[in-house]
Formats: structure tokens, C-alpha cells, sequence
């Protein structure tokens, strides 16, 4: 597997078709990534999104987006983290998030922030964070809904 930082136009057609891919997310949300790459386009490193995608045989099969928390000194935001489905339960997820973790280490992070919901087809993704040795921060409920509350979850690197 490759990883690669860089942000081409066409990202914004893969992180599309990798976020739809998931079945995790409404059209809002799969809107909000494809966003993020588009910022990136238009402001490169200023848009505070940084991305790494990774690539298998040249096909790229997954994504992560993080970055620095404003006011901050040390702290980072993974805002996605997503893989094919095509390519679930392959390792890639791990593998992207320990290159992302490396590359915010790199950038003087030492704490890294996700959330996620508290939904019942969530609890693949917070068994993937707590098995990456993420802790929970916090729980705030109903934050997303009524009976769907969010998950900090925190990484201290």
C-alpha cells in the first residue's frame, strides 16, 4: 500500500464514491467530505485540511482528513477516516490512521481528537478506535438526535 498527500481534482469524485461507499452517512455528511477536498483545492494547507490517501495496486481505496485545532498547541482533529467497502477488513483503516498519526506527530500533534455517534452502526467504528488505543473522552448526549449521542475519543501520540 501507498500513501499520498497530495489533493488532485479528482479526489473529489473518490472521497465520494469511498465515503457512499460505506453506507454510513446521509447525502449532508457525504456532501461535507467531498467539501473538505474542495476547500483544499481552492487553499491548499491554509484550509487546515490535510489528507492523506491510500492506494493499493494504484487504485485509491481509502482516506483520511485531519487537522491542527485552532487555539491550539498540540492538538488535532481526525475529521474522516473511511475505506472502500470494497476493501474493508483488510487492515487498510489501521494502516491509514497509524500514517496519519505519524504524519500529526510529525507536525508537533500530540493529541488527536474523534468523534463519532453514538448509533448502534456505529459500534464497528468505536471498537476500531478503542483497538487503536483511542480512549473516551467524553460522551455528550443527544448531540446528533434525540437517543444519538457524539464520542470523543482521545489519543494521546
Amino acid at each position: 500500500m501507498n500513501f499520498r498527500s497530495d489533493v488532485y481534482e479528482s479526489d473529489e469524485k473518490l472521497v465520494r464514491d469511498i465515503v457512499t461507499s460505506t453506507g454510513f452517512f446521509n447525502e449532508e455528511e457525504i456532501n461535507i467530505a467531498v467539501e473538505l477536498v474542495s476547500e483544499r483545492l481552492q487553499k491548499g494547507e491554509s484550509s487546515g485540511y490535510l489528507f492523506l490517501f491510500a492506494e493499493v495496486a494504484g487504485v485509491t481505496v481509502g482516506y483520511s482528513c485531519y487537522g491542527h485545532i485552532a487555539g491550539t498547541e498540540h492538538s488535532y482533529d481526525l475529521y474522516w477516516i473511511a475505506v472502500h467497502k470494497d476493501y474493508r477488513g483488510k487492515g487498510i483503516g489501521h494502516q491509514l490512521l497509524t500514517a496519519s498519526e505519524d504524519d500529526i506527530l510529525k507536525r508537533g500533534g500530540h493529541r488527536i481528537y474523534i468523534e463519532t455517534s453514538s448509533r448502534a452502526q456505529y459500534d464497528p467504528t468505536r471498537a476500531f478506535y478503542l483497538s487503536a488505543n483511542y480512549q473516551i473522552a467524553t460522551i455528550l448526549d443527544d448531540f446528533y438526535a434525540p437517543g444519538d449521542s457524539k464520542y470523543i475519543f482521545l489519543k494521546i501520540v
